[in-house]
């Protein structure tokens, strides 16, 4: 199962915010997510519009997985800016995988702006069937 929990989260958008490093003074830059369960399958969906697939990077340690990603401004430094107020910058964010997901076999994909992660249900954590004994293979047993 996936938690959504990261303490340090509102820390870290409220001093993007103060600062103005990413997005603007009025909107900080975020990375909208969807996630879903699929069959065997968590997908986790990161909107990232205008950010090369280069500048993507995916990490996994201790069961975090971390998104970072830039997006470089689209226009020169000496442009008189009439509206700015698409995010741009660095955009950062974790996922806390919990046991029961399979981090060995994450796969992701980046098309038309979305990046999709797919993060498979380990094995262990798959329902099974057992199959019980009965009637003849019941008295071999206690023979």
């Amino acid at each position: 199962m996936l938690m959504r929990t990261d303490p340090f989260r509102e820390l870290d958008r409220l001093t993007q915010q103060f600062f103005g490093a990413t997005g603007t003074n009025t909107r900080p830059a975020v990375m909208p997510m969807d996630a879903y369960r699929s069959g065997d399958d968590y997908v986790v969906c990161f909107d990232l519009p205008g950010v090369t697939p280069e500048s993507i990077d995916l990490d996994v340690e201790r069961n975090v997985l971390t998104v970072k990603a830039e997006r470089h401004l689209a226009y020169g430094e000496q442009a008189d800016v009439q509206v700015a107020e698409r995010p741009r910058g660095v955009f950062s964010r974790q996922l806390f995988l919990g046991e029961s997901l399979d981090a060995e076999h994450i796969r992701a994909d980046y098309e038309a702006g979305v990046l999709t992660i797919r993060i498979p249900v380990a094995e262990q954590a798959k329902p099974r069937k057992i199959v019980i004994g009965g009637g003849e293979e019941a008295k071999q047993i206690k023979s």
